[in-house]
């Protein structure tokens, strides 16, 4: 079902790159007070997963999932945490692997295909609250984690709601709009970030002592000289994580195949105006299954969708549409 939206965006950032740039540079978030847990994941690497709220299963749970190379830390997550626990909603941010501030124990990582340890946190959580009304909510790839993840699971996975925001649903139209005009200002500070800490890693892994993992990402060859994700995600991620090569894993990782099998009630947010991609991303009707809601807008940018009357006086906009599209989910189940 296609939604019509009521987002406006501010008059002040009626521009793309000024509504991504905007919360990243201008916006500031009170530290919160979480509280961390490790866990140990089957393949004996760990999850730092970071809670916010309330330590009472009777509140529903909404679990966080970030975007790349972003973590708990994410302004978009500090800000939307405190409106939820204000509703009386408690909230849990999975740290992808190596973003929780310490480098995990392996060469693998995370990326936009990677449901195994979505599927792990949500086993581990719903046998410790099996009654709790559950949640989730993911930004960019983490968007596209939980939309794959929902559609894998179909009916298996008991979620009362689900909202994915600007995510890159084909995964090859959104790396080619990233080599084109001023999106490459974006694509070099990604790349730059996650080749500082692919070699980081590697060196880590040594001290560590972990020498089988270290030449892996050893045997990736020089990745010095990448300047795009296509060769990023073809010479780092499709060879570190069973592709055969980056045609394979933008076709098996790119959620929009998946989403006429989610059956949680979703609602999808997407800019049109995104510099991360193209409308060629956007699925059609036939391909949304009963339970997915598209809400499309013309401006908003990049996880960005700040409106507002009044210059430097910003209205983010996602912390009032989350909630309220929560809590009318929630209150269809009493």
């Amino acid at each position: 079902m296609f939604v019509k939206s009521t987002f406006k965006a501010a008059w002040w950032l009626n521009n793309p790159h000024l509504q991504t740039l905007y919360p990243a540079f201008m916006r500031t978030t009170s530290r919160l007070t979480v509280r961390r847990e490790r866990l140990v994941t089957p393949d004996g690497d760990f999850l730092d997963i970071d809670w916010y709220g309330a330590e009472d299963h009777h509140q529903p749970l909404v679990i966080l999932l970030h975007g790349l190379t972003g973590s708990s830390e994410s302004g978009y997550i500090n800000g939307l945490q405190p409106v939820l626990v204000s509703q009386g909603l408690r909230t849990v941010t999975l740290n992808f692997r190596g973003c929780s501030g310490e480098l995990n124990h392996k060469a693998r990582c995370y990326h936009s295909g990677e449901t195994e340890d979505i599927q792990f946190l949500y086993q581990v959580l719903r046998e410790r609250e099996p009654d709790t009304a559950f949640a989730a909510v993911g930004f960019s790839l983490g968007g596209n984690v939980l939309l794959k993840w929902l559609g894998e699971q179909g009916s298996r996975v008991s979620l009362f709601a689900a909202i994915a925001v600007s995510v890159p649903l084909e995964l090859r139209h959104c790396a080619t709009k990233l080599d084109k005009g001023f999106s490459k200002i974006y694509r070099k500070s990604l790349l730059s970030e996650l080749k500082e800490y692919l070699n980081g890693k590697q060196q880590y892994l040594k001290q560590l002592g972990h020498e089988q993992e270290a030449n892996k990402i050893e045997a990736l060859g020089d990745i010095s000289n990448i300047r795009s994700f296509w060769q990023y995600d073809d010479q780092v991620v499709a060879k570190l994580h069973g592709f055969k090569d980056v045609h394979d894993y933008y076709q098996r990782s790119s959620s929009r195949q998946f989403l006429k099998w989610i059956k949680v009630p979703t609602l999808v947010i997407q800019a049109i105006d995104d510099p991360f991609m193209t409308e060629a991303v956007l699925p059609k009707l036939d391909e949304l299954s009963s339970d997915v809601q598209l809400e499309v807008t013309p401006g908003g940018g990049h996880v960005g969708f700040i409106s507002g009357a009044w210059p430097l006086k910003p209205v983010y906009w996602l912390e009032e549409r989350i909630p309220a599209f929560l809590n009318h989910q929630l209150a269809r189940l009493k």
